[in-house]
């Protein structure tokens, strides 16, 4: 059903929030610490790991989608309304913390790429020696 890929994107969204306010708190900061981030990275780990388990049926996959979707104009409008200038302006740590977060995001695609493909390459090989035969 798509409640279900509502209340697993609600779940993963308040996790992440929460971790993110705990990251802000053990930092030492007033904020909350890439908490919409993680809440994505766990959507699509929840989500892949019970996709993998045959836990999720097409209904509820439609749900996950349709609220990834919206997701990304509301993590674009959360962006809009951070202080960029007061972030650079406080040194150069908000600088060096955007600029890795691109580098580790950059080098993660093709280890990204390579999970996606290697169970396409366990068909493709499947498919020929059954075509051998």
């Amino acid at each position: 059903m798509i409640i279900y890929g509502v209340a697993l994107l609600s779940i993963c969204t308040l996790a992440g929030i929460s971790i993110g306010q705990i990251l802000g708190h053990l930092m030492g900061l007033p904020a909350n610490v890439g908490g919409v981030g993680i809440a994505m990275i766990l959507l699509i780990l929840i989500s892949s790991y019970l996709n993998k388990k045959g836990y999720i049926d097409a209904k509820t996959e439609q749900g996950v989608e349709f609220w990834s979707a919206i997701y990304i104009p509301v993590v674009v409008a959360m962006a809009a309304t951070q202080n960029v200038y007061g972030a650079l302006s406080g040194g150069p740590m908000a600088i060096l913390a955007g600029v890795m977060a691109v580098v580790v995001a950059f080098a993660l695609v093709p280890v990204i790429d390579r999970m996606g493909s290697s169970g396409d390459k366990t068909s493709d090989n499947a498919s020929k020696s059954t075509s051998n035969l």
